[in-house]
């Protein structure tokens, strides 16, 4: 099972994949992963983040190439064998964040986006959604690059509504204003009832 979470910067995701690590009812050779990797491909994507003047084109297709090497290397093979993959970001990530970046060049930017990856991405079998308004996502996160902002974070927000509006089964809303500790035993609790 490919269980992913995602959600605003700040929401928290970070916090729950730790709380996820020591959890003892996962199985021990249960694969924790995240995107962008810790490949070549996603320090490609990580200083394309840090640089206010990438084109945002080009910087879809390292965040694409960092996720199909995920695939294929990571989460494909974890799954082939039985293993559950938990990942902290994954495709719809890319949906939400990417399909805001890409709205001056494409009238459904989103769309696009799903369209490139539909072919050979691995679906999530759930998606774990932690829910946070952008102002306080903003500040949680420091809003250290141009993905942190609250007028984007509106607009990513948006899209990942679309995102769950598309594919309500998939998605387990958690809400991430409460206090880390509440949010981190809601996620525990979903992944064990997933599990």
């Amino acid at each position: 099972m490919l269980v992913t979470l995602e959600g605003l910067d700040g929401s928290g995701k970070t916090t729950c994949m730790d709380a996820l690590g020591s959890a003892d009812f996962l199985p021990e050779e249960t694969v924790f992963t995240r995107e962008p990797t810790h490949s070549w491909y996603g320090e490609a994507v990580r200083r394309s983040i840090n640089d206010d003047e990438a084109d945002s084109l080009a910087e879809l297709f390292l965040y694409t190439a960092d996720h199909a090497d995920h695939v294929a290397n990571t989460v494909e093979p974890a799954l082939s064998a039985g293993t559950p993959v938990i990942s902290d970001r994954y495709s719809d990530s890319r949906y939400a964040y990417q399909g805001v970046t890409l709205t001056d060049r494409f009238e459904d930017a989103m769309a696009f986006v799903r369209e490139i990856h539909e072919p050979w991405t691995r679906s999530p079998d759930a998606t774990l959604y932690l829910d946070i308004d952008p102002e306080t996502a903003a500040e949680r996160s420091g809003a250290t690059n141009k993905f942190e902002t609250v007028n984007h974070l509106e607009a990513v927000q948006e899209n990942y509504e679309r995102l769950i509006a598309t594919e309500p089964e998939r998605f387990v809303r958690i809400d991430a204003s409460r206090p880390e500790a509440e949010v981190a035993a809601d996620v525990l609790d979903a992944v064990e009832t997933l599990l």
